[in-house]
């Protein structure tokens, strides 16, 4: 797979988990919903930043394949989760433990969920 169409899936996943969550809160979903993708959109760049430098390091023959479920897809979710919550705090928005724990799931469900798809797929 394309790393570009691997990145495109992951954004829109982001996007889709924080509009579920707006609506579910019974918030705006539209107007605000870059004010809660942001911090996200930053940890998946990070998660992609990482995930490539680590392929890169390895010795692998093997190209960088963002699609891959491990260790890409790991790096990925665990960087948009950690880095979309140290943003949320830096920028003031909410971060109680359950809302913590179930954006866990979530991203794990989307972000690694479509990885092992396409993994069942190949």
């Amino acid at each position: 797979m394309k790393w570009y169409v691997a990145i495109a899936v992951d954004v829109v996943l982001v996007v889709v988990f924080c509009a579920i969550g707006r609506r579910s809160h019974e918030e705006a979903v539209l107007t605000g919903l870059l004010h809660t993708v942001w911090p996200f959109a930053v940890g998946l760049a990070v998660g992609w930043i990482v995930a490539a430098a680590i392929a890169r390091r390895s010795a692998a023959a093997e190209p960088f394949d963002g699609s891959r479920l491990w260790p890409a897809g790991a790096v990925i979710w665990l960087c948009t989760l950690v880095f979309g919550m140290l943003l949320r705090v830096v920028a003031g928005q909410g971060t109680a433990f359950s809302f913590i724990v179930v954006a866990a799931v979530v991203l794990a469900l989307f972000l690694l969920g479509w990885r092992g798809a396409v993994r069942a797929i190949r």
